[in-house]
């Protein structure tokens, strides 16, 4: 068999069994339930079209949850799966399902006791849906098939056709890897998730941004303006999150010459900042300049702006100046 279930068979399984599938404690939705999914690694499970109406899933494991009753499905497949679909509909397309399913005549009323790789063929339809799927099944690709679609028409364009549906699960205290949809909630007070660009923390109630490390840029400054303003160091900035929301930091100081006279027109910045380091909407902040706190603008075009006082001296300090980026 090229598609093994731990805890499945009523003769028991094999040693080889028990060493291909995945095993431990696995990541929990509830007190008795575990979160199915993909267990991540090279290619797991990945899906290629071999032919004009046959796709092929790469091996991989995975967890299937079946109900509280039954528990969950340790599976190994481990040889590539080639899969046919059945030809589209004359009128309508429609949406297909390649699922990884574990048959248990126990709890299913079936006649068969099995794990395999299947596809479960949607309804066709003017605006096709994927179908539901049945019980002890996880979702891995949807494919969609074209009204009229065969093998003698040339048969399915897998490049746009093929959806990745895999979600995946860790083990119990591990990072759940970012898959498909983030819309599930976490299970336990401390749980991690990744969400594509860092980390997400389950408080109990919502998932938390943590916020990432974020290394320092140094902006040029214009001209007339050095680095050092007040003995605060050099000039720089970094993009960081704040309960979800993105804000930029800034730290150092500028100095120039002449007491009451920030040069170009009070722009510290020779070029405007990043697009990912502007403000959606204008922000204003209050900072310490030499002899007297001055107002300055984080513009939407990515420079700032001094504005100045006549009892302002040589210098600014931008440390502790921070705004959010969104609107």
């Amino acid at each position: 068999m090229t598609v093994r279930a731990g805890w499945l068979l009523p003769n028991g399984q094999t040693r080889e069994d028990t060493r291909l599938v995945p095993l431990g404690v696995m990541s929990p939705d509830a007190a008795m339930t575990t979160r199915d999914g993909v267990i991540a690694g090279g290619t797991a499970l990945a899906a290629t079209g071999v032919g004009a109406m046959q796709v092929q899933i790469a091996v991989g494991r995975a967890l299937v949850q079946g109900t509280e009753a039954q528990g969950a499905y340790p599976v190994a497949v481990t040889a590539p799966e080639t899969l046919t679909v059945a030809d589209g509909n004359a009128q309508h397309g429609r949406i297909d399902a390649v699922v990884l399913r574990v048959y248990d005549e126990l709890y299913d009323n079936g006649d068969k006791t099995l794990a395999r790789v299947e596809i479960v063929q949607g309804a066709p339809n003017a605006t096709p849906t994927p179908p539901a799927l049945p019980p002890a099944a996880l979702g891995l690709w949807e494919i969609t098939v074209p009204a009229g679609v065969s093998a003698g028409t040339g048969g399915i364009t897998w490049g746009s056709a093929l959806a990745d549906r895999r979600r995946y699960t860790s083990a119990y205290g591990g990072i759940i890897p970012r898959g498909w949809g983030l819309s599930f909630p976490g299970a336990y007070v401390g749980q991690y998730r990744d969400n594509g660009t860092g980390l997400d923390r389950w408080d109990g109630a919502a998932w938390q941004t943590l916020a990432p490390v974020v290394e320092w840029t140094a902006p040029a400054l214009a001209t007339g303006y050095t680095n050092g303003g007040n003995s605060q160091g050099p000039l720089r900035y970094r993009r960081i999150m704040l309960g979800g929301v993105p804000h930029l930091q800034w730290r150092g100081g500028v100095a120039w010459t002449a007491n009451a006279a920030p040069p170009n027109s009070g722009q510290p910045l020779a070029a405007p900042l990043p697009a990912e380091a502007r403000p959606a909407l204008p922000a204003s902040a209050s900072i310490a300049a030499g002899g007297v706190p001055i107002k300055v603008d984080c513009l939407t075009n990515g420079h700032l702006k001094f504005i100045g006082n006549p009892s302002l001296t040589t210098w600014a300090a931008l440390s502790g100046l921070i705004y959010p980026l969104d609107a």
